[in-house]
Formats: C-alpha cells, sequence, structure tokens
C-alpha cells in the first residue's frame, strides 16, 4: 500500500483544503462553528456601533441619518460617552467569549483527531503497516495533526476577520478617514498588551513542548512496539495513556489561545477606557482635538490585525489539505483480525503440532513443515537478514495470516483462529523497541499492575539488572530517560525480557531481542528466561552461533531452496523436519 500523499495541483489547494477541512468536522463540531460565527458577528456588530457612536462625539453638531436608529446618540454628551462605552465594552466581551468558545472546539477536535488516528494505528494489522516507515507514523501521530488543528484555526480566524471586515467596511461609509497620527497610540497600548500573561505562554510552551515529546515516544518505531503491546494484550492500557497525553496537549492548546484572547480583551478595554477618559476632557478643555486620534485608533486597530494575520490563514489552511490526506490514508487502513480476550479456559500450555505453514513475503514463500512447539523449551531461529525470519515470527505469534497453515494440539487438528487463540497470551519483543514508559516501575507494571516491589527485583536479578539499580538512588523509580540515569541499549533490552518473566505468558517471542547485549551476556540471560519459563514455549531469533547450545531445536533459514531443523537430544543435533523456500 502506497502511503505517499498524491500531488494536488496549485489551483485547487485552497478549495481542496477547504472542502477537507470541513468534511472532517462532527456535526458538534459545526454546531461549534455556528456559535462561534454567531458570537463574532454579534461582536463585529457591537465594534461598528461603537465606530458609528464615534461621529457624534467628535462633531456634536453634524447631524448623521443612521444615529437615529441608535438610542442615547441625541442626548447630551455624557449620554453619547455613555453609550459610545457600553457598545466598545460588548464588543471585548463578545470577541472574548467568542474566542474561548473556538478555542474549546478546536482542543475538542484536536483531542478527537489524535485518539482515532491512534486508535485506528493499534488496531491495524501488520500488512497494512508494511510499507509505512515509523517517521511518517510518528508526524501522523504528532505534527500532522497540529497543521491539521491549525487549519481549523485558521478557518476560524478567516471567518472572524471575513464578517469583521464587512460589518466595520459597511458602517465605516459614516466615517471620517483615518489618520496616521494614531499610529502610535494604537502601537503603544498593542505593546503594553503583549507583555500581559508572558510568564504564564512561557510556561505554557514549555509543558506543550514535554507533552509532544512524550507523545513522540508512543510513536516511535510503530510496527514493532505494536507487536509487543498486542502480544501483552494492553493496547486499551495504551489508548488510555495516550488519550491521556493528548488531553493535556489539548489543554495546552486552548489555554495558549484563551491567552491570547486575555491579552486582546485587556489591549480593547484599554482602548476603550483611553477614548473614554480623552472625551472626557476634552469636554472639559475646549480645542483639544483628541477624538480625531482615538478614532483613528479604534477604526485602524479593529481593522489592521486582520489585515496581518489573513496571508498567514491561508497558509495554514493549504496545508491542513494534505495533513488530512495523509490522514485519511491512515484512517481507512484495514483492522487487524478480531481476536477474542484471552481466558483461563482458552489458554493452554500443551504442545502445538505445526504441519504446514507457509508465509509471505518474501517470495517465492517459507514453507515449514512438522515444527514442534513444546512448553519449556527454546526454538532458535536462525538465518540470513531479509531471509523472511520475522514474517515467519509474524506467524507464529498470531499476528499474520499465513498463506498455509495446517496444525494439531492435544492430538485434534486445529486452524489458524484456533491457534491465534491459544497463542493469545503472549510475549513478543523486537530488536529496535525501547521502553516508553518513564521508570523502570512503570515498565515493569505495564507488563503486571499487580506485581510487589519484591516480584520487581526478583525479574531484575534475573535479567542482571539488580546491580546497576542498587547504585542508583532512585532504585525501581530510576528515570529511564534522564541524562544523568539513563540506561544503555543491552540494558532497556534486559528490562524488557524482565517484562516477560512477569508476563509468563503461553508463547514468548525474541526477534533479535538480545542483539545489544555482548555473547556471553546473552547466554546468561537466556538461561535464565528459559529457567523461570517453564510453561511458555521460547522462540528465539538471533545470529550468533552460540544460543544454539541452549536451544531445544534449531530452524535454520538459509538461502537455498531447503534449510534444516533439528532437535537437540543428549548434546547431539538429529535432523526433525525440514523448512524450505518454495514457489
Amino acid at each position: 500500500m502506497n502511503m505517499a500523499v498524491p500531488p494536488v495541483r496549485t489551483n485547487d489547494r485552497a478549495h481542496d483544503s477547504w472542502r477537507l477541512v470541513w468534511a472532517s468536522l462532527t456535526r458538534a463540531d459545526t454546531v461549534g462553528l455556528g456559535i462561534y460565527v454567531a458570537l463574532s458577528l454579534a461582536a463585529a456588530l457591537a465594534g461598528g456601533i461603537a465606530a458609528v457612536a464615534l461621529v457624534p462625539l467628535i462633531q456634536p453638531d453634524h447631524a448623521w441619518p443612521i444615529a437615529a436608529h441608535i438610542p442615547g446618540l441625541y442626548g447630551g454628551m455624557g449620554m453619547r460617552i455613555a453609550v459610545f462605552a457600553i457598545a466598545m465594552g460588548s464588543f471585548a466581551l463578545l470577541r472574548w467569549q467568542a474566542a474561548r468558545c473556538g478555542a474549546r472546539q478546536i482542543s475538542a477536535y484536536g483531542m478527537r483527531l489524535r485518539r482515532q488516528v491512534h486508535a485506528r494505528l493499534i488496531d491495524a494489522s501488520l500488512g497494512s503497516l508494511a510499507d509505512a516507515t515509523s517517521a511518517e507514523i510518528a508526524n501522523v501521530l504528532t505534527h500532522n495533526v497540529e497543521v491539521i488543528v491549525q487549519g481549523l484555526s485558521a478557518l476560524q480566524q478567516l471567518l472572524l476577520a471575513g464578517l469583521t471586515c464587512a460589518v466595520s467596511l459597511g458602517l465605516a461609509l459614516w466615517v471620517s478617514p483615518p489618520l496616521a497620527l494614531a499610529a502610535p497610540l494604537l502601537a503603544g497600548v498593542g505593546l503594553l498588551a503583549s507583555r500581559l500573561f508572558g510568564r504564564e505562554q512561557s510556561d505554557v510552551a514549555r509543558r506543550y513542548v514535554a507533552d509532544m515529546t512524550r507523545l513522540f515516544w508512543h510513536s516511535e518505531d510503530f510496527p514493532r512496539r505494536l507487536r509487543h503491546v498486542r502480544s501483552f494484550g494492553r493496547e486499551e492500557a495504551e489508548k488510555a495513556s495516550y488519550a491521556e497525553v493528548s488531553a493535556r496537549l489539548g489543554h495546552g492548546y486552548r489555554r495558549q489561545l484563551e491567552l491570547v484572547a486575555s491579552g486582546r480583551l485587556v489591549l480593547e478595554l484599554l482602548a476603550a477606557a483611553a477614548i473614554t477618559a480623552i472625551f472626557l476632557l476634552a469636554q472639559r478643555w475646549r480645542g483639544v482635538d483628541q477624538a480625531s486620534v482615538i478614532a483613528v485608533c479604534l477604526l485602524l486597530g479593529r481593522l489592521l490585525p486582520y489585515l496581518v494575520s489573513t496571508r498567514q490563514s491561508f497558509q495554514q489552511l493549504r496545508s491542513a489539505g494534505p495533513a488530512l490526506q495523509l490522514r485519511e490514508r491512515y484512517m481507512r487502513m484495514s483492522p487487524a483480525p478480531a481476536s477474542m480476550p484471552a481466558t483461563p479456559a482458552s489458554v493452554r500450555r500443551d504442545a502445538l503440532h505445526i504441519e504446514h505453514l507457509r508465509v509471505e513475503p518474501p517470495i517465492p514463500g517459507i514453507l515449514v513443515e512438522q515444527l514442534s512447539l513444546v512448553p519449556g523449551e527454546m526454538t532458535l531461529i536462525s538465518g540470513d537478514s531479509g531471509i523472511g525470519k520475522s514474517s515467519l515470527v509474524d506467524a507464529l505469534a498470531g499476528m499474520a495470516v499465513p498463506q498455509l497453515f495446517a496444525a494439531r494440539a492435544g492430538g485434534h487438528e486445529i486452524d489458524f483462529d484456533t491457534y491465534r487463540q491459544r497463542v493469545r497470551n503472549s510475549a513478543y519483543v523486537s530488536q529496535s523497541v525501547r521502553p516508553w514508559q518513564r521508570t523502570v516501575r512503570e515498565c515493569l507494571h505495564w507488563a503486571d499492575p499487580a506485581a510487589g516491589d519484591d516480584a520487581l527485583h526478583d525479574v531484575l536479578k534475573d535479567v542482571g539488572l539488580d546491580q546497576r539499580l542498587s547504585t542508583s538512588r532512585q532504585g525501581l523509580d530510576t528515570d529511564l530517560h534522564s541524562s544523568s540515569s539513563r540506561l544503555s541499549g543491552g540494558e532497556l533490552q534486559r528490562l524488557l525480557l524482565a517484562q516477560v518473566i512477569l508476563r509468563q505468558p503461553s508463547i514468548a517471542l525474541l526477534d533479535e531481542a538480545t542483539s545489544a547485549l555482548d555473547a556471553a551476556s546473552e547466554l546468561r540471560v537466556l538461561a535464565a528466561l528459559k529457567a523461570r519459563l517453564v510453561h511458555t514455549i521460547l522462540i528465539v531469533v538471533s545470529h550468533r552461533p552460540g544460543v544454539a547450545a541452549l536451544a531445544d531445536q534449531q530452524l535454520d533459514i538459509g538461502g537455498g531452496l531447503t534449510a534444516a531443523l533439528a532437535r537437540r537430544t543428549m548434546g547431539e543435533q538429529e535432523p526433525a523436519g525440514r523448512v524450505s523456500m518454495r514457489s
């Protein structure tokens, strides 16, 4: 499956982006957008009334036709000032409320997009992820969603700009032309407002970056990690953890927008208070021509920010189109075959005898015959890189449907669905998977939430991590990602193998899960696993020939048409079956 986004013609990008963003909205999103538009229109009208109310204040003796439709403008100067102050204050409050409404909508929209695409990836079949890179998946789960959210925010800003400009320009026909002398005053008030809420905005931005980094840890090397998650039966825990981080990101994004709205509220209230004060002074001291300056501040101050931001909003909206196309490709991924949760009745610890198993890729395929999987025994799978070992392990884990399958258990024939049910209580650890939890304790509790500290220390001793953690003051609470306590690649692999011991699975599949260890350490750790997993079918993929000394049987996939499957009996290798590469 090609995950690349097809090129979009430049002339169609803006139109497609509008359509795609609109199509991504739910009914609740549309209702929220309608409320936002209504509040923005009310704010634009209130701002227009405030602009109209300026004329009787600037030119008290001038007859204004539209003034007859606004109560109070034909009254005394005090009444006119009150009408302006009320209109300006209403404008500011309505704009603030509209911004808060928009922030809530964007926060909920981003949360929903993140949860949906993550849940789809967790449930996706391994085959549909075959052509997807980890970097692209990480992008789909993190930055790509941000681009889409910015597109909706840009849509809100364009609607606000359009409504405000339409109302303001319609009423501006009755207002005197703006004067350039208002620019310094406008800049001064803007500078004052820009310094407000600075510290909180910095704190929110830092937390936002930290949460985005944690979200990336949830996304790194997703295909391999998905095998690990699914084998431990922790899909729902992963969805809940991802939703928690997503909620914090949504809160941070909402707070950023609310702080911007609050700064704008202060700016507009300061402008209203300043203009009101100057009108009062102008009433007492004749000849002070401050009205024209204030009028220009109000008119240009309302329109110029939209002229500056409209171009950026259009750019953000255009960028959202390809981001939505990429997201939709992942949302259309085929799901993995449904699997019933493992129950005590379905978890069987008896031997499995695979008579025929064929997997592709690679082409022409791997055909395994007469392979016995016995609890307490280790099967070593070896062979050249790219020969298809991982594809074979995926099928043995029940996560990929083979092209051919025939097996027996307890003297009865079983199909692949029954086989999948028997190996559902599994543990799959790949070479490149790294723990994404924060501490050693969290990492081990992810595999067994009920395990006590004594059990955790025991498994750490089994995998040779007890002495390493004994030198740390934090012990089980050692931070896995701190520069002062970060574990090495080999130590992280030991930690994942400790998860396997806690899991006590029906079948454990280690796809080069000890590659970061030296040869002697690898043998010690695998020997400890074999001793602790006496009721577990243990399948190990390794390139090191020394591992064969621990294995009860070895499946060697060579580059020719056939390769040997041999069982170890009293220290000797005896042929037990065969594996062939066939068309």
